[in-house]
């Protein structure tokens, strides 16, 4: 072995010694049925917690593309005879934040509270108003929709939205994934549809918590089942249903922008796949490592066809996509496309080099104690475990996993989860 290769392997050995292992987290299930994640953490007088319901976008009727994120957003603006106004001065008044968004799979409400009695009590009883008894006020509704319809017609004028929602519909044609909110479905959503929404899929059953922060195990549970039990209690959501791999092809929309947008990509990864490891080292190499990366290398360095190109894996309940996405000048789309397919095909073929692998590793695992350095990040990766149903174990074993991968597993795992007659291209704006 070279003295590069043995300086890099030392490092590596290093920084796992040095990642430190996540933190203990305890789980329990409310007499409602709702998943709870819990850490203990005395280091400052803060809790952070998140709940999150089986309530993403990909639960929304056929026709009603766009509920999931109008939910969300009026939950927190009417409450159990409270209106907005009064909701943001309570919070506001107790120093209290309350957050969250929508995504594919989940609608998450995140709050954090100071834990003294006088405080997290008041806060806490805030949250259970908002969403045990939301009165989804019917003027808000009309102002929430007009401003998101606003919004998203103003998106559908940009490149990269563009390109994004044909690059999902090309990958999921016929599954949830792949339907979007349009200014039609949007128009079309009723009160009613709000009411439904909510009523079939923020359920306790359907719900997760995750908590960490200043209070004790017995106080969690307390907090856990009076949150839950102000839940309704819909029958459990059913899973969504697997996705079919598309068939490969490349479709172009014209635009007049100056920059073209391509995305490359196809359904790869589901969390809790075995694969996952493999895949995220491997992809560190490939793209997911910046300038180091192989694509940055090959389409930024060597010809200057683009400031940035990136891969990933979105890893989802059902298998999320691998995604290659850059931008470049219009006239040069075709050569960086080329060069893009085949900087793929070449890792596809042969893999990570023993230098690459090394690499990778080390900034994974000597990142890793930074994805855990405020009760934020934490929260965030303990919700995830929730919501996913990840072992306990996953954050502590986690470099350990990274460190344990080879380049034939690597090889291996992308084999399975990429093949050329499956992935989808979207070219906006290219000539």
């Amino acid at each position: 072995m070279t003295p590069r290769k043995l300086l890099l392997a030392f490092c590596l050995l290093l920084c796992a010694q040095l990642a430190h292992a996540g933190p203990k987290i305890e789980r329990w299930q409310t007499p409602a049925g709702t998943r709870v994640l819990f850490v203990e953490d005395h280091s400052l007088p803060i809790i952070d917690l998140q709940l999150d319901f089986a309530a993403g976008a990909a639960r929304e009727p056929v026709g009603r593309e766009g509920v999931a994120g109008l939910t969300r957003s009026l939950i927190d603006l009417g409450a159990a005879g409270m209106d907005e106004t009064e909701i943001a001065s309570r919070l506001a008044d107790l120093g209290a934040r309350l957050s969250g968004g929508v995504d594919l799979d989940r609608t998450s409400l995140t709050l954090r509270t100071l834990s003294m009695a006088d405080k997290r009590a008041p806060a806490f009883e805030l949250l259970r108003a908002i969403i045990a008894a939301p009165t989804f006020p019917a003027a808000a509704f009309e102002r929430e929709k007009a401003r998101s319809l606003a919004a998203l017609r103003e998106s559908l004028t940009r490149p990269d939205v563009i390109a994004s929602k044909a690059f999902w519909a090309a990958m999921y044609p016929a599954h949830p994934y792949g339907r979007q909110a349009t200014p039609e479905s949007l128009a079309a959503l009723l009160r009613d549809d709000v009411l439904a929404f909510h009523a079939t899929h923020y359920g306790a059953r359907s719900a997760t918590i995750a908590i960490v922060g200043d209070l004790s195990r017995a106080e969690a549970e307390a907090l856990a089942e009076r949150l839950s039990s102000g839940l309704p209690a819909p029958a459990a959501v059913a899973d969504l249903p697997l996705p079919q791999l598309p068939a490969g092809g490349e479709e172009r929309i014209a635009h007049p922008a100056a920059q073209s947008h391509l995305l490359i990509g196809m359904p790869a990864l589901k969390r809790g796949d075995p694969d996952f490891f493999p895949l995220a080292v491997g992809n560190y190499s490939l793209g997911g490592g910046g300038f180091v990366s192989r694509l940055v290398k090959e389409v930024r360095d060597k010809r200057g066809l683009a400031y940035s190109v990136h891969s990933y894996f979105l890893p989802l309940q059902q298998p999320g996509p691998f995604q290659i996405g850059l931008q470049t000048r219009r006239g040069q789309a075709a050569e960086a496309l080329q060069v893009t397919r085949a900087t793929l095909a070449e890792f596809l073929a042969h893999g990570p080099s023993e230098t690459e692998l090394l690499a990778a590793k080390q900034n994974l695992v000597g990142s890793f104690p930074l994805r855990l350095d405020s009760n934020r990040k934490i929260l965030e990766n303990v919700a995830m475990i929730a919501f996913y149903d990840l072992p306990l174990d996953y954050l502590d074993r986690y470099p350990e996993n990274i460190e344990r991968v080879t380049a034939a597993e690597i090889q291996a795992a992308f084999a399975r989860r990429l093949q050329a007659a499956h992935l989808v291209t979207v070219v906006v704006a290219g000539d």
